[in-house]
C-alpha cells in the first residue's frame, strides 16, 4: 500500500481536491480526498506543489502494429489484399515489448491506456484491442478490452488502394458501401442459418472466420469504428449501421463542424483527430483546432486523438491544449482525453478518472497538464511506477 499526498488531483469527474491525498493498494485506488488517513507503514510519495491526474487515454493509435522507426519490417497495420478482412484482429500484430517506440512515447508522457486498431486501407479491416502501455512479456497480459471495436474505412483510401492501385472494387463510395452491406448481409444469414439448425448439425454451416468476426457487432457486443473525414462518408457509414441496427463511432471526424447538430441527435461519438499535421489529401481540408468546440457546443460526446504514429502520440495533451486555444472549455479538453475516451471504449469503470475502485494508473505533473512546458514525473499503472523522469 502507498499514499500520493500533497498534490493538487484532477479526478476529472469528482472536482480538483488542493493538498489531497490518493491512497492505492493491490493495483487499485483505494481512497481519494481531502481527509484521506493514510495506514501505518505505507510508503508515501510527496506531490506537493504537483499536479496528480489520471493517465491518459488515447482513443485511437496504431502504436505497435506500425512500429515506430522499423520501417517495412514492423509495418503490419493493413493487410492489403481484399478489401473485406473482418477477421484480422489488432492484438495478433502488436509488439509488446519495451523497445517499441511508440509504447515508450505513450508511457514517458503518461498515457496509460490506449485503444490500438488495424488501419484504414481496407473497407473492414478488423478488430481493435484497448491495453495498458506498460511493457509485459506478452501483450496479453497488457489487455483490458478485446476486441473494442470493428474498424472499417469510407473515403479515400480504400478507393485508392483497391481502385486506384489495384484496380478493383472499390473505386467509387457507392463501391465502399456496397461492400459494407455486402458483408454484413452475409454475416446476418450466417447467423440465422446457425439459429435455424443448431439442433440439426447436418444442415449447420461450415464454420466461416470471416462471418463469426462480425456477429459481435450485429449483436451490439462492439461497435463499428468508422474511419471517415468528410461529413457525407460517416452519414453513409450511419445510414448502413442503422439498416443494421448496430453501434458506430466515427473515426477522424475531420468535417465534424458540419454537421455537429445532426450527429448530436444521433448519439454518435466522435474521436477527433490527428490535428498536429499538414493536410495530406483533399478530404482533410478542413482540419482545424476549432472543430472541437463545435462539437461541445452542439453536446456530442468526442475524444481527442493522435492517430499515432500518424504523429507522435506524445501530442496527445498538446492536441487538447491546441483545443482550448480555439476556444474549447479547459475542463471539456480534459475529459477529451481521460475520461470521455473511456467511455467511447467501453472501459470508464476501469480507467479514465481517479476514483475509488478504478485502476490506480496516475500520471504526476509539474505543472499545468496541457501547458507544453510541463513535465511528466512520475507514471504510474496499475498501482506501480513504471516512469520516472
Amino acid at each position: 500500500m502507498f499514499a500520493i499526498e500533497g498534490g493538487r488531483i484532477l479526478t476529472i469527474t469528482q472536482g480538483t481536491i488542493e493538498e489531497g491525498t490518493v491512497l492505492i493498494d493491490g493495483g487499485k485506488i483505494v481512497d481519494v480526498g481531502a481527509d484521506v488517513e493514510v495506514p501505518r507503514g505505507a510508503e508515501v510519495i510527496d506531490a506537493s506543489g504537483k499536479v496528480v491526474m489520471p493517465g491518459l487515454v488515447e482513443a485511437h493509435c496504431h502504436i505497435g502494429i506500425w512500429e515506430e522507426t522499423i520501417g517495412w519490417a514492423g509495418s503490419d497495420g493493413n493487410e492489403m489484399t481484399d478489401p473485406a478482412t473482418p477477421q484480422m484482429r489488432a492484438i495478433d500484430a502488436i509488439k509488446a515489448n519495451a523497445d517499441e517506440g511508440g509504447l515508450e512515447a505513450a508511457l514517458k508522457a503518461g498515457i496509460t491506456t490506449a485503444q490500438i486498431l488495424p488501419g484504414s486501407a481496407n473497407v473492414i479491416g478488423g478488430t481493435g484491442v484497448v491495453l495498458k502501455t506498460a511493457p509485459k512479456v506478452t501483450v496479453d497480459e497488457m489487455v483490458i478490452r478485446n476486441s473494442s471495436g470493428m474498424k472499417i474505412a469510407f473515403g479515400e483510401n480504400p478507393r485508392r488502394v483497391y481502385g486506384q492501385e489495384q484496380k478493383k472494387m472499390p473505386s467509387t463510395r457507392m463501391g465502399v458501401a456496397a461492400i459494407l452491406r455486402e458483408w454484413l448481409t452475409k454475416a446476418r444469414n450466417y447467423m440465422e442459418k446457425k439459429e435455424r439448425f443448431k439442433d440439426d448439425p447436418e444442415k449447420m454451416p461450415e464454420r466461416d472466420v470471416r462471418l463469426e468476426a462480425l456477429e459481435p457487432v450485429l449483436r451490439r457486443e462492439i461497435p463499428l469504428r468508422a474511419h471517415a473525414h468528410r461529413a457525407d462518408d460517416i452519414a453513409t457509414a450511419i445510414r448502413i449501421a442503422e439498416e443494421f441496427d448496430v453501434e458506430i463511432s466515427w473515426e477522424h471526424a475531420t468535417e465534424g463542424h458540419r454537421i455537429a447538430d445532426w450527429l448530436a441527435e444521433k448519439g454518435v461519438p466522435a474521436v477527433w483527430g490527428p490535428s498536429l499535421m499538414a493536410r495530406p489529401k483533399w478530404e482533410m481540408r478542413e482540419l482545424s483546432f476549432e472543430t472541437p468546440k463545435v462539437l461541445h457546443d452542439a453536446g456530442v460526446k468526442f475524444a481527442i486523438q493522435t492517430d499515432a504514429v500518424g504523429q507522435s502520440i506524445a501530442f496527445l495533451p498538446l492536441c487538447a491544449g491546441m483545443a482550448v486555444k480555439h476556444g474549447l472549455p479547459y475542463d471539456a479538453a480534459l475529459r477529451a482525453i481521460t475520461i470521455t475516451p473511456a467511455e467511447i471504449l467501453g472501459v470508464a469503470d476501469q480507467v479514465g478518472s481517479i476514483e475509488k475502485g478504478k485502476d490506480a494508473d496516475i500520471r504526476i505533473l509539474d505543472g499545468d497538464p496541457l501547458e507544453l512546458r510541463t513535465r511528466v514525473e512520475t507514471v504510474i499503472i496499475d498501482g506501480e511506477i513504471v516512469h520516472k523522469a
